[in-house]
């Protein structure tokens, strides 16, 4: 996601969008300098577990080979409301792979309230596949589960992440997936920059 003042920020809060301030131009006779105050999960971003698990690795514990390689783009834009693992199930998904999940999500520019997200049944199921790596295009990967099971199970088994990618333009198939986060230490997200190449 391009990160801009007016991007959509999660529950439109104005507070979580970020701000870009010029601290000093041209006119004053300086070089142009810019200040960039944002909150770890604006736009494309890595959770990594001590955003919801207390004492959890931080995001410099997320080795860069766990973000790059082989992955699988999924059509789910048909999906309404939640992905089950009964939506999961068909696409004999394996053991080590990086999952994207393209849902409605991909066609708005808006923060969508009733995002499609994962619900807990499919956090489990992926899981249990053992799965490395879970990204969707929403600006988060569950609502409206108490507790936030979703990510508390993926984190759990060891599944990283990734929310807000923009996957408009992209057809489901098989990718190269190169995620590059900000290399920050001792917080619990990072915001990235996200690749996909075909062969």
């Amino acid at each position: 996601m391009t990160i801009t003042e007016s991007m959509p920020s999660w529950d439109n809060e104005q507070a979580k969008k970020p701000r870009i301030e010029n601290v000093q131009n041209h006119e004053q006779g300086v070089p142009y300098e810019s200040l960039l105050a944002m909150n770890l999960h604006t736009g494309t971003h890595v959770d990594a577990p001590l955003h919801m698990l207390a004492g959890g690795e931080t995001i410099d514990t997320i080795a860069l080979e766990r973000l790059v390689g082989p992955a699988r783009v999924l059509d789910l834009t048909g999906v309404k409301e939640h992905i089950t693992k009964e939506d999961l199930v068909p696409f004999a998904i394996a053991k080590g792979e990086r999952i994207l999940l393209k849902t409605s999500s991909s066609y708005s520019e808006q923060f969508l309230t009733d995002f499609v997200y994962l619900r807990e049944d499919g956090a489990r199921y992926l899981a249990d596949v053992g799965v490395g790596l879970v990204a969707t295009d929403a600006l988060g990967i569950e609502r409206a589960q108490a507790e936030f099971p979703t990510h508390r199970t993926l984190m759990r088994s060891g599944v990283i992440i990734v929310e807000g990618l923009r996957l408009k333009d992209v057809p489901p198939g098989n990718y190269s997936l190169v995620i590059a986060p900000l290399k920050l230490r001792g917080v619990e997200a990072a915001p990235a920059r996200a690749f996909l190449l075909g062969d």
